[in-house]
């Protein structure tokens, strides 16, 4: 007896979802624990120093624009710094970013934020990637708003 190539294909899918659906799945949780113990030990922001700054400062949104410090102009008062640490790469993967916070005239860190994520790990398909990180404010934009306060006492709007 013959088999086509879409009813050997149906064959070999059918036989290989159940034995790698499980083992992505251990993966993802075993990465996303990890993610976990990483957040608790050191993830999250730190404030060493708050900013009081005039509302004009400010954009609509409450938002104060720091650039990223390898495009900061000379006349920028703030820039930020941001390093990505990969423990995995591939699918999974898993990484650190670690965003600081400088003033530009005295090169003070005023503020960091750190966080954890994983991406991927899942079953081939069409779809998209699954991830997971924590902290959730813990990036650049969480870290601003934390450290940047209008003349008001208001951090964002």
């Amino acid at each position: 007896m013959r088999m086509n190539i879409s009813a050997f294909t149906s064959l070999i899918l059918v036989v290989s979802v159940p034995l790698t659906v499980p083992g992505c799945e251990r993966e993802k949780d075993r990465l996303d624990a990890e993610v976990r113990r990483l957040c608790a030990q050191d993830g999250g922001i730190r404030v060493y120093e708050t900013v009081t700054l005039p509302p004009d400062r400010f954009d609509k949104f409450g938002v104060v624009h720091v650039p990223l410090r390898s495009s900061a102009k000379s006349s920028d008062e703030f820039t930020y710094e941001w390093d990505i640490t990969y423990f995995r790469k591939g699918s999974p993967e898993m990484w650190k970013n670690h965003f600081r916070l400088v003033r530009m005239n005295d090169g003070k860190l005023i503020g960091e934020a750190i966080s954890y994520s994983r991406r991927g790990g899942d079953f081939p398909g069409p779809w998209h990637d699954s991830s997971y990180g924590c902290p959730a404010d813990g990036d650049i934009s969480g870290l601003k708003q934390h450290v940047f306060l209008s003349v008001e006492g208001e951090g964002r709007k």
